[in-house]
């Protein structure tokens, strides 16, 4: 039996209003009133981001962002009713509006841990819109809700180029977003403390001092939060356009709450593994990780922690003060060998740019999923821990209050030098807290075979089953699919069954593409939803305003295929055993039991029946016989009885199949002269292409000369160049060379008086300066050798296409 209890939406409004509501009907949730308003959201995004304006709370509300109205609906829905497979929704459906007004154009929306608040992104500004609000006099199904915006001097103010990437909940805080921008800052906001400014920033320096890579390799692309394994969940993973991954590590919110049995696990393992090891790096980088946890955590370190009194800790604001969060990566792939080593440091094996990044916790795996705008999904694994790392002598930014209590951080994240890439086969102790990023376990390659429609390639989104994490829906273009993971390596290993590396299973689940490869995608919403009694469903609107529910199956999905290697071979020239189901037991066909006999005296004959002894003699016969025949005859009676049933639905079955088989012959009879003439034509159109490829072959056209491995090398790196945020590196030029004029300035007006002082302040910004002005005309210089490479492509282009005509 189910039930769905739902709050009244305020005291007041109870008391207040003492007329009777309008009646809520049920619906099914594709067919609820709001999904069949002649009103059509066909506008299209404009940023280049996939869309989803669909969020589901975990339980029993659905939200999803009206383009056209600016509003929010709120959907009551129920679950697996009236049948475990379906899903009802209430209507009419509450309307939820903003206290101010919006002037941007909704992406995404997202809803936090506890549902208390729901996040509107956009490429022009961000919004969290509290849920809880007031009912609007005028009409009783519309709240007002508090609204408010994030961050609005960077991402709201006019004719600035930057643009945010990717905004998320963090895991473990109702109140802080993560916001990855295109001038390669990652931030985290508190919406209890402060809308404008961030509480943390991170400014990521994939490239280091001196280096020089290209411009696809500076670009981030997305990021994810880790998940509730040991240092994962301090960790932040960003992806960059050319597929690289990066980590860092430790990275908490401010007055997040935590367990402390998973504090306590990490704090042991320093202590354990790090302050004990042998290794001089190690115990250093140990050492800096537990004073960071007791700093951050200080209860871990009383009795009472140790007593288990505490269920969760508080996380604290603190930071090292003269060190800085190391940008671990990039992480590289796992080696066997030395032939190996060259595949671990080589670049990206798919096509196009990376456009999205997923990561999931399965078990005690950490599965990490980059999706390329060719189509084509790597699926990695971490083939290690991730553990903290920092550069000592490159101090953070602090903004502390009048008691000198933290309230906000700023750090430049900096790669640090990396050595050859760890091997399957080296000691735990040559591997454990030496700084070393974590290597990658390909598990495998998934090719969605996906059309390319556009030059900048496909947009891929990915989510993960609530139900079955093995799971990860691929939301792209052409429609919805399913990939499931049946290897998993640490959680395999676990289990301690000796399982075969099984390849990912990937099913088409829905399809938009309606015959026209190079039409828009419809699909606008997306959400995955599950409940207590393992059914899982998933749904999807489109812009005609479409709701499409469909039940997703879980089960038997990652049992591996058994094969009895024991069964004899069957012997094709001999009769074939079929399986029969038992409709009489093999105790009833095998008969009664053979009936032993008492011992009896010679003289048997001789004994009176009506004596003590023929008495005796006839109750152990009469004994056996009714323990064996009689009870015998009852068993087969009741079997008998039972089994006539199945055996008349077994022959009705056999009957139904026999019809449906008479039917299907006659449909194939039917269709056998329609075959015949489509065959035909078939062999005739076949006949027709022969002739039309072979003129082709005859064309001039066709004996042009196949492209060089070195005009091959540099298509591919056009291609890497292809979307790359030419808006990111503006803003980068522009920033650096206010920082520049600022410095100028400064140098000018500098005092006579503190002259000494001044110049051995201005040192290191000098030396920063003319790092400055090389990395401009570095910059400079790749665009123009860029736009000339571009230019002669283009005119060999044309060449090519005049001597063809």
């Amino acid at each position: 039996m189910r039930f769905n209890f739902e709050l009244p939406e305020s005291n007041s409004e109870s008391h207040r209003s003492t007329t009777p509501k309008e009646e809520v009907k049920w619906h099914s949730l594709q067919n609820h009133p709001l999904f069949s308003s002649s009103a059509v959201d066909g506008s299209r995004n404009g940023s280049g981001a996939a869309r989803n304006l669909v969020a589901w709370d975990g339980a029993s509300r659905l939200y999803y962002w009206n383009s056209n109205k600016r509003c929010l609906h709120r959907i009551s829905i129920r679950l697996g009713e009236p049948d475990p497979t379906s899903i009802i929704a209430a209507s009419p459906s509450k309307v939820l509006q903003a206290d101010v007004k919006l002037n941007i154009k909704v992406d995404r929306i997202s809803i936090n841990r506890n549902g208390s608040a729901l996040l509107l992104s956009g490429p022009d500004g961000l919004y969290v819109m509290y849920l809880y609000g007031r009912t609007c006099t005028e009409d009783k199904n519309t709240i007002v809700c508090r609204t408010v915006s994030i961050g609005s001097q960077l991402y709201c103010s006019s004719g600035n180029a930057m643009r945010t990437l990717r905004v998320s909940w963090h895991p473990y805080s109702d109140t802080h977003l993560g916001i990855l921008s295109s001038d390669s800052v990652f931030r985290i906001f508190n919406l209890s403390s402060d809308l404008l400014q961030a509480e943390q920033e991170y400014y990521l320096q994939p490239v280091g001092p001196g280096r020089s890579r290209n411009a696809a390799s500076i670009c981030p692309v997305d990021f994810s939060f880790g998940g509730d394994h040991l240092w994962d969940r301090f960790s932040v993973f960003v992806l960059f356009s050319d597929g690289s991954i990066y980590i860092l590590c430790p990275v908490v919110p401010f007055g997040s709450v935590h367990k402390w049995e998973s504090i306590l696990e990490i704090y042991s393992d320093a202590h354990t593994f790090g302050l004990k090891s042998v290794n001089s790096s190690a115990v250093s980088n140990s050492s800096l990780a537990i004073t960071w946890l007791e700093a951050t955590f200080p209860e871990i370190d009383q009795e009472t922690a140790d007593e288990g009194n505490l269920p969760t800790l508080k996380a604290h604001p603190h930071a090292l003060f003269d060190s800085s969060l190391s940008l671990q990566g990039p992480l590289r792939k796992v080696c066997n060998g030395e032939e190996d080593e060259a595949l671990a440091v080589r670049g990206a094996e798919c096509e196009g740019r990376a456009v999205s990044f997923l990561y999931n916790l399965v078990s005690k795996d950490s599965i990490l999923v980059t999706a390329w705008s060719g189509g084509q999904l790597q699926i990695d694994a971490l083939a290690d821990e991730i553990h903290p790392v920092w550069t000592v002598g490159n101090p953070p930014r602090l903004r502390v209050d009048y008691h000198d209590h933290i309230l906000a951080l700023a750090m430049i994240c900096e790669p640090i030098s990396i050595e050859l890439p760890v091997k399957v086969d080296q000691p735990l102790d040559h591997t454990v807290w030496l700084g070393h990023p974590p290597p990658l376990l390909r598990l495998a390659t998934v090719d969605l075979a996906l059309p390319r429609k556009t030059e900048s390639g496909s947009l891929i989104a990915m989510y993960v089953d609530p139900l079955m994490l093995e799971r990860i829906y691929a939301l792209h273009d052409g429609g919805i699919d399913s990939v499931v993971l049946h290897f998993l390596p640490f959680t395999s290993q676990n289990s301690g069954k000796n399982e075969t590396v099984r390849t990912p299973s990937v099913h088409p689940v829905l399809s938009t593409c309606l015959g026209e490869p190079s039409s828009p995608s419809p699909l606008c919403g997306f959400v995955s939803l599950s409940d207590s009694f393992g059914y899982s469903w998933i749904v999807g609107v489109t812009s005609m305003l479409e709701c499409v529910v469909i039940e997703m199956k879980t089960w038997n999905l990652l049992l591996p295929v058994q094969i009895d290697t024991e069964k004899k071979p069957v012997d094709l020239g001999g009769r074939k055993e079929i399986d029969t189901p038992d409709i009489i037991s093999k105790e009833l066909l095998s008969g009664p039991k053979v009936v032993l006999l008492p011992q009896a005296s010679p003289n048997l004959r001789s004994v009176a029946a009506d004596s003590i002894e023929g008495r005796s003699t006839l109750h152990q016969y009469f004994k056996l016989f009714h323990e064996n025949y009689v009870e015998y005859a009852h068993k087969v009676y009741f079997e008998l009885k039972h089994h006539a049933p199945q055996v008349t639905r077994i022959i009705d079955d056999q009957h139904a199949r026999l019809g449906e088989a008479h039917e299907k012959i006659l449909k194939v009879e039917n269709k056998q002269s329609i075959l015949e003439e489509r065959i035909d034509r078939v062999v005739k159109l076949h006949n027709f292409l022969e002739q039309r490829l072979q003129r082709l072959r005859n064309m001039p056209g066709v004996h042009k000369k196949p492209l060089s491995r070195a005009e091959r090398d540099f298509k591919s790196e056009l291609d890497h160049f292809t979307g790359v945020e030419s808006d990111a590196l503006l803003s980068s030029i522009e920033a650096l060379q206010a920082r520049l004029r600022r410095y100028t300035r400064s140098e000018k007006g500098s005092v006579g008086s503190q002259q000494r002082q001044t110049l051995r302040k201005h040192q290191v910004p000098d030396a920063q300066i003319s790092q400055l002005k090389s990395a401009i005309e570095k910059l400079s210089l790749v665009n123009s050798e860029n736009s000339k490479k571009v230019k002669l492509v283009e005119s060999a282009l044309k060449h090519q296409e005049s001597s063809r005509t």
